[in-house]
């Protein structure tokens, strides 16, 4: 996990990687979502004035439907507008057409920043500020696409894209705090 004592310096190094990284990591870091997730995003599954990204396969099978903070709807607007692919969000020169290897831009970050992390400590940083923030717990295991079939209650609580866009805002507004960014 990236701590709420290194994202400062997690940030400064991210800040100043290429965009196709850069973008990468912030989404990862906003969103929670996982890394294939990300890599296979279509510009068709995002939608931009409704402010949400479409999940249509994830790993647990189950579509997602997810609410973007203000700050990621603005990132994924400038990176549409200079998009070289009208597939993926993230392409890249393989045979699949969307990036597929992310070692060499972390390893940058790391030793950039002098924190060592993963693609999945972003996913725990996410969560972990969401729950720092008091977001319900059907709330996160729903931003995690985690399932709730196996608890009765979760069953009858439906936890829908609007339902999570508070929470979703909180978080980001919590990260930009803690990286100086807003106040």
């Amino acid at each position: 996990m990236v701590t709420a004592q290194d994202l400062p310096l997690w940030w400064k190094a991210v800040l100043v990687e290429p965009d196709y990284s850069r973008d990468f990591l912030l989404m990862a870091l906003f969103t929670g979502m996982r890394r294939g997730e990300l890599m296979k995003l279509r510009w068709e599954n995002v939608n931009l004035e409704t402010r949400t990204l479409y999940l249509p396969k994830t790993k647990n099978g189950d579509p997602l439907m997810l609410p973007m903070s203000n700050f990621l709807t603005d990132l994924l607007k400038e990176r549409h507008a200079r998009a070289t692919s009208l597939d993926w969000v993230f392409p890249g020169p393989g045979k699949t057409g969307h990036m597929v290897e992310t070692k060499k831009f972390l390893l940058r970050v790391s030793a950039g920043s002098g924190v060592s992390f993963t693609l999945h400590d972003l996913r725990r940083t996410f969560i972990t500020i969401a729950e720092s923030l008091d977001v319900p717990y059907y709330a996160l295991k729903r931003l995690l696409n985690h399932r709730t079939n196996s608890d009765v209650t979760g069953g009858y609580i439906v936890v829908d894209a609007e339902r999570l866009r508070g929470p979703v805002q909180r978080v980001a507004d919590r990260i930009l705090e803690l990286v100086g960014e807003y106040s």
